[in-house]
């Protein structure tokens, strides 16, 4: 069924969609950059409102992958299976991220980049559990490697081990090495590492709190 465009009006709650009719009635509503390529009087065909609608769908698509992204960066595989979750079509999907990655809103490195740091800073892990982590969000291996090269994990251990071993000041050293031990262990930290770093909390404890340990031995 062909229709002739006889208005275009900006809708009043989104003054970035119009409204399209066609012989004198309200027919569907597009994005002003799609409707921009209307005009009054012109007719159109079903192959050409099918095109528009799926234009418009995918501005949709897009739109809600901006909102999305305006809480926190994702990965270019974490954006193909949300779109893939609205039904959104494989060739609308490639279009949409080759229009994110060139506006730089989708870059694995920076995403990678960006989560090594915020684990280091709130939530320290072994380079094998960052590896893993990043794998998930679909991460290259190339990138994985470049990101992970300046990681020391010594001190990403012992960053892990500070807050917690703070939290374990009362325990007898056995219990403390213990709790230690296993929380560095279960942040993937290799063995040697997690002793290491388990035997360098407790002499710190010992030396911040040389009274208690004297006392200890009373």
């Amino acid at each position: 069924m062909t229709g002739t465009v006889t208005a275009l009006k900006f809708q009043r709650r989104n003054r970035q969609r119009v409204s399209v009719y066609l012989d004198g009635a309200y027919a569907f509503g597009l994005p002003d950059t799609v409707a921009a390529q209307l005009r009054i009087g012109q007719t159109l065909t079903d192959g050409e409102l099918a095109e528009l609608k799926e234009q418009d769908n995918l501005e949709r698509a897009y739109q809600r992958t901006l909102v999305l992204l305006s809480h926190r960066a994702r990965s270019v595989m974490e954006i193909h299976r949300y779109l893939e979750r609205l039904e959104v079509t494989q060739e609308a999907i490639a279009i949409i991220v080759e229009r994110l990655t060139g506006y730089g809103y989708l870059d694995d490195l920076k995403f990678a980049q960006a989560w090594v740091s915020d684990r280091e800073r709130f939530r320290p892990r072994s380079p094998a559990a960052l590896r893993n982590e990043l794998r998930e969000k679909g991460i290259s291996q190339e990138i994985i490697a470049q990101v992970l090269s300046e990681i020391d994990q010594d001190a990403s251990a012992q960053h892990a081990a500070e807050a917690y071993a703070r939290r374990l000041q009362h325990l007898d050293e056995r219990s403390f090495r213990q709790k230690l031990g296993n929380h560095l262990l279960r942040r993937g930290f290799a063995h040697s590492v997690v002793w290491k770093v388990v035997d360098q909390m407790w002499q710190q404890q010992q030396d911040d709190n040389p009274q208690e340990e004297f006392n200890s031995w009373q």
